[in-house]
């Protein structure tokens, strides 16, 4: 018996210097993982830069629509000869020429329509993108928050689980109990071991993915503080049509549709005739500085006649896009509502359960209470005490799992209205 708590003692001394050794340098909150997110997740750094690429789409469409000058400067020599003689010539030039977009049928206008459309889908995109990462380091949290607790609660179950080991010991030397308890407790002292490495190794795993949807590029130590209360619980029902036309993924779609209508128009546009103008100023001459003096000023008027077809093939691809999107539109709304409405029963299903499970686990632990004082005094027998010991086990884990699960359903519930991790 003696050997047996000497070697107990030893390994939860080691247990705590481990676990001290393995301390996290720093200790962050939700918010202090929302801030760093923001600033460095891949995701979101990617989505800044498509909406960049679309604005400065819009301004290369736009500048159609100014005037287009160029400057030019020309020297050249050239040389003829015949069998009566040579010459050698020098010609210089240089000055500017322009043309400038008159008329076009709005094609270009309604192609700058677009692009300012495009830039909101983009917009709406990030937003989208915004809210699925605050979703991914929401569950991250939570998920390192409930390993740090499990591991809590392992060690909680490892005391448990020595201290009924001793008493059975004290009563099995004794002769008031039989060998088969006896091995039992010790088998679950064991598996008491085994949870706490788990637990550790399920931390560091846990770790890895916040540190990831936070943007660092090392592992660091580090842990999270928190609660498992839910701050949005939304117990009356709410109106999910409102919420999902404000979702991003909704407002980049009728984004998309209004693109695409300009599009459609810039289309049509294209069996309008297009007209230019141009103005052009040289300097020329055969020596330098060339002296002599050119310009011109001109109108040009185009019209398309035939092209196989091209044009009206480019109409109807319009179209075609044009009603894909509205449909589009119209079953990611439905899809949104659906989603809205099963999130949020989902979401009440595990508050209702953590009560349930917190009740429970108050009963365990009273009749664990109990138990314990019948057994040492022979009230019981073992096979019925370890089964109530075994109920607190698992009604600890049950709770903490319910706990979790109601903060995830609760990230669910955020992701589906679409907030994003501005919100926080």
């Amino acid at each position: 018996m003696f050997r047996y708590l000497r070697a107990s003692l030893i390994f939860m001394l080691l247990l705590l210097i481990s676990i001290g050794n393995s301390g996290a340098e720093e200790v962050l909150n939700w918010q202090d993982c929302i801030k760093e997110a923001a600033k460095n997740n891949p995701d979101l750094i990617a989505a800044v830069e498509e909406i960049k690429q679309s604005q400065a789409g819009k301004q290369i469409t736009a500048s159609a629509l100014w005037p287009q000058i160029n400057s030019n400067l020309n020297a050249s020599t050239s040389r003829s000869d015949n069998n009566l003689s040579s010459s050698v010539g020098d010609s210089y030039s240089y000055g500017l020429s322009g043309t400038q977009l008159i008329f076009d049928g709005n094609k270009t206008v309604n192609n700058v329509r677009a692009a300012g459309e495009t830039i909101k889908a983009s917009q709406q995109s990030f937003y989208f993108t915004s809210a699925t990462v605050r979703f991914r380091l929401r569950s991250a949290f939570v998920d390192l928050l409930k390993t740090q607790e499990m591991l809590r609660i392992t060690q909680e179950i490892f005391a448990i689980r020595r201290q009924n080991l001793e008493l059975i010991t004290l009563r099995y030397e004794s002769g008031l109990e039989h060998k088969g308890a006896y091995l039992t407790a010790d088998a679950d002292l064991a598996q008491a071991k085994y949870q706490i490495s788990q637990a550790k190794r399920n931390v560091e795993v846990a770790r890895q993915s916040l540190v990831k949807e936070m943007g660092r590029q090392e592992l660091s130590a580090l842990e999270v503080k928190g609660d498992f209360l839910i701050t949005d619980a939304a117990k009356e029902k709410p109106d999910f049509v409102k919420f999902a036309q404000d979702h991003p993924s909704l407002k980049q779609l009728v984004a998309q549709v209004n693109s695409a209508e300009f599009s459609l128009r810039s289309a049509y546009a294209n069996f309008a005739p297009a007209l230019n103008g141009s103005a052009g100023a040289n300097k020329n001459g055969k020596t330098w500085e060339p002296r002599g003096n050119q310009w011109n000023l001109g109108l040009v008027l185009s019209m398309p006649l035939f092209e196989g077809g091209l044009r009206m093939a480019q109409v109807s691809q319009a179209k075609a896009l044009l009603n894909q999107l509205k449909e589009n539109q119209r079953s990611t709304r439905d899809g949104l509502v659906l989603t809205l409405e099963k999130t949020w029963a989902i979401l009440q299903d595990t508050i209702d359960y953590v009560e349930v499970q917190r009740k429970s686990l108050i009963a365990t632990e009273e009749r664990s209470k109990i138990a314990q004082a019948q057994y040492s005094i022979g009230f019981i027998a073992f096979d019925n005490w370890t089964i109530i010991e075994d109920n607190l086990v698992q009604a600890k884990t049950a709770y903490l799992n319910a706990q979790a699960s109601a903060l995830l359903a609760e990230a669910n519930w955020i992701q589906a209205k679409g907030e994003t991790i501005e919100n926080g």
